[in-house]
């Protein structure tokens, strides 16, 4: 990799740290267990759905504004860094949360959503500005798989004090607290190379009335979409089966403790899943190269598709680990793949702007993932029933993808 390559990568080591802690599993036991524990089980798990639905129809909101805006020379990297910061604060704030103060929880999460997901738009856009056009499949590839090694890292180090605090003389609860300061520390040292290496190549130039030029240029943009047909429906397709995807990213945790299985257990599978990742994610990437990106994505939707079958007759621990085991491989290469697939179709010297479609499609559709799961769930008072509702998220994806055409001309 050029340095700039290994530096955008590097950034991917980095956030993932809150995509285990936050995301995944450390904050979501905290809710479940200690902060949200005198809620009714059912009640819980809707609320962190509607949680998780109100803060990305935040980001959903700003991501075209604020990608059209970032398209100008210079705009792309402080935005990134805004957003990053805006993470790191919030991230840092769940220090302060205690038993019952659920909805001071939720409300910190929002944030600390907007700023990791707010950073992501900026950062994957990059991807243009650090990497040529055959090599995208591979390092939109490796970020996602060296990003589950670095997220183990910080986690690591928080369970062995949150199983064993005595060995720094605290409590479990200060030590699963501590937790999201390590988050913060980590994720900010391993983001100085991306702030001081990866800079903006491919952009507009500065004009005046840049806000206002900015908001006329998205519906250009919006536009030039609808215009080319392949995009669009691709970007339609993705819709549906990311939003399956990131919703069992943000919810299985909460589901595992709904059937029995033991934070412990849940804290061990789900480390163990960032090791089976890795490997998976990297070889989605070569295999990309072989059979092709889009077949590849097919592959991982029809993976999910029988995850969200199976999630239904799930009632046991080791039920558990063949989910995780089956997220594993395929959680990143979906993911990294339709982020590079993407990236190769688009105008380069738009990446912003066109990610900032991407990214309010992604997000949109991650409202009604956990707002299905939320609802189903609350109406149903079965959490498998809820989770297994969002195959038909992965059904209508794959129907559409599979009507995206095989070769799409670059533009």
């Amino acid at each position: 990799m050029t340095k700039k390559e290994r530096s955008w990568v590097l950034y991917d080591w980095a956030n993932s740290a809150f995509s285990m802690t936050v995301l995944s599993v450390i904050l979501p036991i905290f809710y479940k267990d200690v902060v949200a524990k005198e809620l009714p089980s059912h009640l819980s798990t809707a609320y962190w759905g509607y949680g998780n639905s109100i803060a990305t129809l935040l980001v959903a909101i700003l991501a075209p504004i604020l990608g059209t805006i970032a398209a100008y020379k210079g705009y792309k990297k402080k935005l990134f860094t805004f957003f990053l910061f805006l993470g790191l604060i919030f991230t840092s704030l769940f220090f302060i949360v205690n038993e019952g103060n659920w909805l001071l929880c939720i409300i910190i999460y929002i944030f600390a959503i907007l700023g990791f997901s707010g950073s992501n738009i900026f950062y994957d856009s990059f991807l243009v500005d650090v990497t040529t056009e055959d090599r995208m499949d591979w390092i939109s590839s490796a970020g996602f798989g060296y990003g589950y090694i670095g997220s183990t890292i910080p986690f690591i180090i928080s369970i062995i004090f949150i199983m064993k605090p005595d060995l720094i003389g605290i409590t479990t609860l200060q030590a699963t607290k501590l937790s999201f300061l390590i988050t913060s520390v980590w994720w900010f040292i391993f983001s100085l190379p991306m702030l001081k290496d990866v800079e903006q190549t491919q952009f507009i130039e500065p004009e005046k009335n840049a806000i206002k030029k900015s908001f006329i240029r998205l519906y250009d943009t919006f536009k030039n979409i609808t215009q080319y047909k392949s995009i669009f429906l691709f970007l339609i397709a993705y819709f549906f089966y990311i939003d399956g995807v990131s919703t069992i990213i943000k919810m299985a945790t909460i589901f595992g403790r709904d059937i029995g299985v033991s934070s412990n257990d849940l804290m061990i599978i789900l480390l163990a899943i960032q090791f089976i990742a890795f490997p998976f994610a990297l070889l989605f990437g070569k295999l990309a190269k072989k059979y092709s990106a889009r077949k590849m994505i097919l592959v991982g939707i029809g993976v999910y598709s029988f995850i969200a079958i199976y999630a239904y007759f799930m009632h046991t621990t080791i039920q558990f680990w063949i989910l995780g085991f089956l997220v594993a491989t395929s959680q990143g290469g979906i993911q990294a793949l339709s982020r590079s697939y993407f990236g190769k179709i688009i105008p380069k010297d738009k990446a912003s702007e066109f990610f900032g479609f991407y990214n309010i499609f992604g997000k949109f559709a991650s409202i009604l993932g956990p707002l299905l799961v939320a609802f189903v769930t609350q109406v149903t008072g079965n959490s498998r029933l809820g989770v297994s509702s969002i195959i038909i998220l992965f059904l209508i994806g794959g129907f559409l993808f599979m009507k995206v055409p095989e070769h799409i001309e670059t533009i």
